[in-house]
């Protein structure tokens, strides 16, 4: 009797989860159809007298990524507008002359991206200010990063219970050091020659920060945040004195009237205040007639109908061996063939490699350049940089026939190293597992994450890192017309900003991916009869459903980390990246955004 009463229980329980299970995915679904309904929408009729919304809250991504459930937050069940900067750009260059918008109206608060992909949203804002049209933001408080993008407008409102947050450039790095000794893990290290600056694999040995990366993070900070200063004076009209001493003394971080005080900002006003703001600007008695990034984007068509291609390819993310997601980082089977096709594409006239990427696998960058440098024998190969541009990816990027990167760039980190983790302890100590292991000979095991390195698998090691770095080295010697010495010399691990990399060989200009278009449409001489077209290819809608269906799961898991852990989520990652960066690794050693 008991035992049919434990089958009759589990069957029950097992047919109730069952049914909340199907309601839940009628319900995700659901969700689904009515997102996929408005991204299969081809147009938008955008009225008179309209304002071109932006909110800009969110890590802007090089390019949208078409993904039908990607506009969707999971825990709202909301459609968000995580609009790429390619559309943005566009929209704020059609906005310019479209009769249709009268000006363009930014919310912001804070933008958790980093600077070179704000100075080229910047820019172009610039550029629309040419039109005569008004661009006016709003914030309930404004960040460093969202003030920054709000400085270059005609009229910065800020809620009057607000603040503006203006305090300078810092960068927190996380040391495991004192986590991995509890755990008895100890990170086995094998660095380049030289590699002092190479500091991604200080946390796993140190506490605190080495002299050379103390020295290479001061260069780093002082020329982003002077960049930034430089920025908001020019548009304000304030002195990089005042600036740096506002930002000194918190002046306007906690008091509203300061801001207006100091001229950071024209108005304190409450929404309905900036409202009222807007329909004056529009000539509107009733609701303002207000377009997104996302729908603005579909409003207009390219009607170019030229063969001659140059064919962006973008190149984001961490670079991993084999095949993956290529809307989440970079593999190098998936890049290696985008770039085999336009290269083999006789209606690409030429390649502009849109690369933001921190680095990642060796041998994956040197599969991904090996591909680089077949096509720069058929076809131009211009390199423009965006957020990062740094050890892998700078490998891929030095052959480039021309080299364009943002003042802010994080570029160069020419280096190797390697992390090999021993867990002995750990397993032993702590968890109470111990191993035995048959073989057939001396090093059958390796690499054992359960044993120590010996003395010859390290010098092993030690030789594949140093022939790496040599191999780097010489590539950037060969790409750039340097001599490999003095690339060891300003290499070693050590990162650049875009603005001092130009001077030491590089990068050939700083600009935009604009300006990378043009000097390719130049280099290969098609005048004015040529498109742009993006690369890899968008999937078609149906493949995109099926994969993000796949992926919805892991791809939502880390949204919802990153909405719910805010500031706190890069330590979350740089924890998780403990077992993804092991292998002889080139990448940039830290992120570091403006926040």
């Amino acid at each position: 009797m008991k035992f049919g009463k434990v089958v009759l229980a589990a069957f029950l329980g097992t047919l109730i989860a069952l049914v909340i299970n199907f309601f839940i995915k009628v319900g995700v679904v659901s969700s689904m159809i009515s997102n996929m309904s408005k991204n299969m929408q081809t147009s938008t009729t955008v009225k008179p007298n309209s304002v071109l919304y932006m909110k800009l809250n969110y890590d802007i991504p090089d390019r949208t990524v078409d993904n039908p459930l990607g506009a969707i937050d999971f825990q709202s069940m909301e459609s968000i507008d995580a609009t790429g900067m390619n559309d943005i750009l566009r929209n704020i260059e059609h906005a310019k002359a479209d009769p249709n918008i009268k000006g363009i109206y930014m919310e912001l608060s804070s933008i958790p991206t980093s600077t070179a992909t704000l100075q080229e949203i910047r820019n172009k804002l610039i550029e629309f200010k040419e039109s005569g049209k008004f661009i006016v933001t709003y914030g309930e408080s404004y960040s460093q990063s969202a003030y920054y993008m709000a400085s270059i407008a005609d009229k910065i409102i800020l809620n009057p219970e607000g603040a503006l947050d203006l305090h300078g450039m810092a960068s927190q790095i996380m040391f495991y050091k004192h986590l991995l000794d509890k755990l008895d893990v100890e990170m086995q290290i094998v660095r380049g020659p030289n590699n002092r600056f190479k500091s991604a694999v200080e946390p796993y040995f140190l506490d605190k920060m080495s002299e050379a990366n103390r020295e290479q993070m001061d260069k780093l900070l002082g020329t982003v945040w002077g960049q930034i200063l430089q920025g908001i004076s020019q548009s304000r009209n304030i002195s990089v004195e005042q600036l740096n001493m506002i930002a000194d003394n918190l002046e306007t971080s906690f008091d509203a009237n300061k801001a207006l005080e100091y001229g950071l900002v024209d108005n304190l006003y409450y929404k309905d205040q900036v409202l009222d703001e807007l329909k004056g600007l529009t000539g509107s008695n009733k609701s303002i007639n207000a377009i997104g990034n996302a729908n603005y984007a579909k409003s207009y068509k390219d009607k170019n109908v030229s063969k001659n291609e140059v064919a962006i390819i973008y190149a984001s993310g961490q670079i991993f061996d084999g095949k993956g997601d290529e809307t989440t980082a970079i593999y190098s089977e998936n890049l290696s063939k985008t770039i085999r096709k336009a290269r083999e594409n006789e209606n690409v006239k030429a390649v502009v490699l849109r690369v933001n990427s921190p680095g990642g696998s060796a041998v994956a960058s040197a599969i991904i350049g090996r591909e680089l440098d077949l096509t720069k024998e058929v076809k131009p190969v211009i390199v423009s940089m965006g957020n990062y541009a740094a050890s892998g990816g700078y490998w891929i990027s030095a052959k480039g026939d021309y080299i364009f990167a943002d003042p802010t760039t994080l570029t160069g980190s020419i280096g190797v190293f390697g992390t090999f983790p021993n867990a002995k302890g750990f397993l032993n100590d702590k968890v109470g597992l111990t191993f035995d292991v048959a073989k057939t000979n001396e090093n059958a095991e390796f690499p054992n994450f359960t044993e120590p390195l010996t003395e010859f698998q390290y010098s092993k090691l030690q030789e594949s890192v140093v022939n790496t770095y040599d191999h780097f080295t010489k590539r950037v010697a060969e790409g750039r017309g340097l001599t490999q010495s003095y690339v060891d010399s300003i290499g070693q691990g050590r990162v650049w900003a875009g603005a001092d990399a130009i001077g030491l060989g590089l990068v050939d200009q700083l600009g935009d991916m604009e300006d990378a278009i043009a000097y390719a449409v130049q280099k290969a001489n098609l005048g004015n009869d040529y498109k742009v077209t993006e690369w890899p290819k968008q999937k078609d809608f149906f493949t995109r459903m099926m994969e993000s269906m796949n992926n919805s799961g892991s791809d939502q898991l880390d949204a919802a980390m990153k909405q719910r852990l805010g500031a706190y989520y890069d330590y979350f990652k740089g924890l998780d990246n403990l077992q993804k960066n092991t292998g002889i690794q080139a990448r940039l050693p830290f992120d570091m955004i403006i926040e």
